[in-house]
This record gives structure tokens, sequence and C-alpha cells, in this order.
């Protein structure tokens, strides 16, 4: 009888190298974020991968880069000191950017952490030809080699179309140590449900401003709960949030022409999280400044850094 086996992997790359859509896709549900703005993720939050024979769970951190801001510096922690931690680390490059700078950095970063066993993946292969792909797998081996960093494996993947991400799966499961399941069967994270509903705002928020909006959003659930008074059958979940951003203008872009900005993120938002909780949602959204929250270490521990 082969041995259960248990335990993290941790996907890194730069900002927008597909790490949360890989994670999505790994775990079959929406537990992360995705944006098509890098940067989106900022708390470690983790997929649970339920197999048979074992249990997978995603480490999905912040992307790392040289910090300009307290935030960064924090974020940037939170990455190292998850590496240690975990039993994988797995790099991501996407196929459709060149291998670069950012990537160098993150490499030489993790050749620090001894024990991990790294991984390299090249993410959205469905965008590029075989040849660029091909090109491609050679940069990232080359890479390995003049950082003195082991790939233990080397995988292109497309968590779009699925394809090879079922092997993926496969290879990191078997670099897990043997062990019993860490989480109850059906879990998909163990972010508490307010953070997950917080990003999903978060993320709705960030759709329709990319250029004119950087990352100056926080999101805060101050209250959650099923309304009372009403029956089992017409369940209500009440959610009332605050946007936080840094300046009396960002709060203008946000609300919108007569408020038609923050109806739509409102809708989105309540779209995304009836799907992931399975209950009507009645949604109170409320746009506040705290100013320079970025680098306010009070406020920072206030939105949860």
């Amino acid at each position: 009888m082969p041995e259960f086996r248990s335990g993290f992997a941790s996907f890194v790359g730069r900002p927008n190298a597909g790490k949360s859509t890989l994670t999505n896709a790994l775990v079959g549900s929406k537990v992360v974020i995705t944006s098509s703005r890098p940067q989106t993720t900022r708390t470690v939050v983790r997929g649970i991968v339920h197999r048979p024979d074992a249990q997978l769970i995603l480490v999905d951190t912040p992307g790392l880069h040289r910090p300009r801001t307290l935030l960064g510096e924090r974020l940037n922690d939170l990455v190292r000191s998850t590496w240690s931690e975990v039993d994988v680390v797995a790099v991501c490059f996407p196929a459709n950017e060149k291998v670069g700078p950012g990537d160098r950095f993150i490499v030489n970063e993790l050749g620090k952490v001894r024990r991990t066993t790294k991984f390299a993946i090249v993410t959205k292969t469905d965008l590029v030809t075989p040849e660029v792909l091909g090109q491609h797998l050679l940069s990232v081996a080359a890479l390995g080699e003049e950082t003195n960093t082991v790939w233990q494996e080397i995988v292109p993947v497309s968590a779009h179309s699925g394809d090879q991400v079922a092997l993926l799966e496969e290879l990191l499961v078997a670099q897990l140590p043997e062990g019993p399941a860490l989480y109850p069967d059906g879990e998909l994270s163990d972010s508490p449900e307010e953070a997950i509903v917080a990003e999903l705002i978060r993320e709705a928020a960030l759709e329709g401003v990319r250029d004119e909006l950087p990352h100056s959003i926080a999101v805060l659930v101050e209250e959650m709960g099923l309304r009372e008074g009403r029956s089992e059958d017409r369940p209500l979940l009440d959610i009332h949030a605050n946007l936080y951003v840094e300046r009396s203008s960002q709060k203008g872009i946000i609300i919108g022409h007569q408020g038609s900005r923050l109806k739509a993120v409102g809708t989105e938002a309540r779209r995304q999280i009836e799907a992931l909780l399975g209950t009507p949602v009645y949604l109170d959204l409320h746009v506040k400044i705290a100013k320079d929250w970025q680098r306010d270490p009070k406020q920072l521990r206030k939105l949860g850094f």
C-alpha cells in the first residue's frame, strides 16, 4: 500500500508570472485572486489539492520585488520566510516574456535557501510557438547553471488550457514527505472567509482602473454574518466592507460618476462571493481615505499587514 504524502509547495516569481492562475487550476476552484495587473496577491493564501494518495498545500506568496515602501519590505520578508518552510519552491517563468533581471534576482535570492527542492515552471505556454517555448526552456536551464541552482524539474504548463497541469501535480506530489493529511477533506484554503471575501472585493475594485490606481487599494471586511430572522431556506449573508485609498482623488475614481463605478464593483464582487460561498449576499461597500497607508506602520497593522 503506497504511503500517503502531504506537504507544502510555494509558487514564486516576479509579479504577474501566472502563479495565482496556476494555483487555481491545480485546486480546481477560485481560491486566489487573479488580475491582469501585477502584485495583486498580498497575503499568503494556501490552496489545497486533495487526492486519495496525497494532500498538496500550495502557498501563494506575493511577487518578490525590490521594495520601495514599508509594505514592500514586509511582503519580501514574508516570501523569504515561506521559502525556508516549504518542501518545494517552484519558480514561475512566463513563456511570453524573456528571462530577465527580475527572474535572476529571485533565483539568486532562492539560492540562499539551501535545503528546499527547486522546480522551474514555464507558465503561459499557450501564448507562444513551440520554437519560442524551446528557446525559453533553454534560457531557464541556463539561468539555473549560472546561479548554481539545481532544478529538480523544468516543467512547461498552461493553466489556461490545462496542458501539463496534471503532470505538474504528479511531480510536486512525488517530492512531498510521507505523512497524514494536514487539513480536513474538502477544505480548499485555510484563509478565513473574511480574508478571501476582502480579496475578491479588491480584485473587483482593481479591474476597471488599471492605470489610474496603483496598488493603493486595501479592503477591510468590518462585519460579516447571516442576517437574523430569515428562514434556513432563504439565508442572506450581510457583508459590510471598507475600501481604503490613499488620496481623495483616488476616492473619486473608485466611486465614479454618481457612484456608477462603486456600484459595478459591488455587483461583480457580490457575484464572485456568492459563487464561492454558495449563499446570497448583501454587500455594503464604503470608500475611505487612509493617507499614505503603504508607508505607515500603524495603518499597515490595522489593514492586516
